[in-house]
């Protein structure tokens, strides 16, 4: 396994993350993903961080705090190089930052029928809670 490098993610990375969003099936019609970067860059309580392999962005995960929760959005590893760990060392990274601003637990969602992705974030430690995820939108992207 080759190193990654983990940084902040800069505006000019916008583009590259978006295809590797589309890679992993993360972008969806009803949401704007470059929408979506804009508005991460606006929120001064999160994170979002993106991670090389090489000259190769391959990572990336958006963290946020409303300072009762984190939360983990577009968590994305190159499909070429799932398996590897990587998704692991941004899940440590994304919860090294929650905790260094006190974060006290996280919440993240994950479509139900992703069978690979829960039992990823089960072997991180993560469970499934009983609750009811509700949602409603309020500004359409389109």
């Amino acid at each position: 396994m080759s190193e990654m490098i983990i940084s902040d993610f800069l505006d000019d990375q916008s583009d590259a993350v978006i295809v590797l969003w589309q890679r992993c099936g993360l972008t969806r019609s009803w949401n704007d993903p470059a929408i979506d970067i804009i508005r991460k860059n606006t929120d001064k309580n999160g994170k979002f961080l993106v991670g090389y392999v090489g000259q190769r962005l391959i990572a990336s995960v958006m963290i946020g705090y409303d300072g009762h929760r984190g939360s983990i959005n577009y968590l994305a590893i190159d499909p070429d190089y799932s398996a590897s760990g990587y998704g692991k060392a941004m899940m440590a990274e994304a919860e090294r930052f929650l905790q260094s601003i006190g974060c006290p637990k996280i919440n993240l969602c994950v479509r139900q029928d992703n069978d690979r992705v829960v039992s990823f974030y089960h072997q991180l430690g993560y469970a499934t809670e009983p609750v009811v995820l509700l949602g409603k939108r309020l500004i359409k992207d389109d």
